[in-house]
């Protein structure tokens, strides 16, 4: 499964950045980061081609959970649609049906953009290039998967 988000980040000029991202839900490995000062159809449906040629037949997935945003067009959703991958909306104002994108953001926001001032495009670029790096290196599966579970009942 697959979803992606379009948070923005504000540069301290005071200049509005888009940031597209997609996300592997299976791995929560960031695939692809996109970012334009002007987002509209045409730009998002141009990442969606670039995401599935990165990718190709290596991560064959079925479903591709996005929110409702008017920047994500028809076209947009055609071409997963031609990939045979069935596009999930969620429902109207409910981040939570999106969580794992929702938490990269807010990780992302936590961990990294709170603390440094992004200072235009380029810049922006280069930390989420960083970034990416990083989370998807020290990915969160491996953590989640060492943890031993509590048993059920105790002795006594």
């Amino acid at each position: 499964m697959l979803a992606c988000d379009f948070p923005t980040v504000e540069t301290a000029f005071l200049q509005r950045i888009y940031v597209l991202f997609f996300i592997l839900l299976a791995t929560r490995r960031i695939e692809c980061i996109a970012l334009t000062s002007n987002p509209d159809g045409r730009w998002a449906t141009q990442q969606a081609r670039n995401l599935l040629m990165q990718l190709g037949d290596e991560h064959p997935f079925r479903f591709f959970v996005r929110d409702r945003d008017t920047k994500f067009s028809h076209a947009f959703d055609e071409i997963f649609r031609s990939e045979r991958i069935k596009v999930i909306r969620t429902p109207i104002q409910a981040p939570n049906a999106n969580a794992h994108a929702e938490r990269w953001v807010r990780t992302l926001r936590a961990d990294c953009l709170d603390r440094i001032l992004i200072l235009g495009r380029r810049h922006l670029e280069h930390v989420l290039h960083v970034y990416r790096r990083h989370d998807n290196e020290h990915s969160r599966t491996a953590r989640w998967t060492s943890c031993r579970p509590m048993a059920a009942t105790r002795r006594r």
